[in-house]
This record gives structure tokens, sequence and C-alpha cells, in this order.
């Protein structure tokens, strides 16, 4: 993994964004589904109770972004 890791580094944002898109694109045409782990579950549940409760915060993406950027 060392080797890709170099490799990686040395690569374009544009190279970078197409090797993404590939991958993405291989993933998306395989037969075997990715089964997601437990906690993805607990994280959705937790996230529709707070909806329910109305206690969830929706934000933009430049709301979030300017959130984490302070």
């Amino acid at each position: 993994m060392t080797t890709l890791d170099i490799n990686i580094k040395g690569m374009s944002k544009t190279e970078k964004l197409q090797v993404m898109e590939a991958l993405w694109d291989s993933l998306i045409h395989e037969d075997s589904e990715i089964e997601s782990p437990e906690w993805h579950q607990d994280i959705l549940a937790g996230r529709q109770q707070k909806i329910a409760e109305g206690k969830a915060e929706f934000l933009t993406i430049e709301e979030l972004k300017a959130k984490y950027r302070q």
C-alpha cells in the first residue's frame, strides 16, 4: 500500500477525481452488494428520532461549511 500512497500523492486533483470516478463506476457494476455495518442503522435511527421529535437541525451546504470553518 505504500507504493500506492506515494503514487496518489503525486497525482493531480483531476487525476485523483478520475480514479475515484472509475472506482465508483466499477463498484456500481459489480453483482455483489456491499453490506452496511450495523452502526449505520443506529445512526439513521437516531437521526429519524431527532426528526420525529422536532430536534433535528437542517443546514444548507453553505451553512455547514461555515459552521466547520469556525
